[in-house]
């Protein structure tokens, strides 16, 4: 029996962290689909379709992987693809409540569905796309943080 995982996320931008944890996945699980979430109310900087390419670009000849964009609720999408775990990250403590709080409603909505939690490195432990857009408006150099091809996605949105 093939083992697959989702992975969903907003990925605003993929960050080096983020490919961190896809790599990691597929070393468990046969295929992983990586779920790029539609969710406006976080603004994201990229579009849906800009980070579909950024992921595509960032896992290039990564085998066993699937991209694609959700809008329902994560546990549904879960289902649909026909899997039972979902993947989620956690990169310091202060992740670890928000991260929790979610684990704990998804499994209330969903009791099949099963919530596995991974680190990534620890040189990547504190990386966030948040704090990179952040940076990166203020004249940072993000290249140790994400791959060329965004640091230069970045620059075409922000500068």
């Amino acid at each position: 029996m093939k083992k697959k995982a989702v992975y969903p996320g907003t990925f605003d931008p993929v960050t080096y962290g983020h490919i961190d944890l896809i790599k990691r996945a597929l070393k468990i699980f046969d295929t992983v689909v990586i779920a790029v979430a539609r969710n406006a109310e976080k603004k994201p900087l990229f579009s849906v379709e800009e980070r579909l390419a950024l992921l595509r670009q960032a896992t290039k000849g990564m085998r066993g992987v699937e991209i694609e964009s959700f809008d329902n609720l994560a546990v549904d999408y879960v289902r649909e693809k026909g899997s039972v775990v979902m993947v989620r990250g956690l990169r310091m403590l202060s992740d670890f409540e928000y991260e929790f709080q979610m684990a704990l409603t998804n499994r209330k909505l969903a009791q099949d569905i099963e919530t596995i939690f991974m680190m990534p490195s620890e040189s990547y432990s504190y990386i966030s796309s948040k704090l990179i857009k952040e940076a990166f408006a203020f004249g940072a150099d993000v290249r140790d943080f994400v791959p060329p091809f965004v640091a230069k996605a970045l620059t075409r949105k922000l500068r």
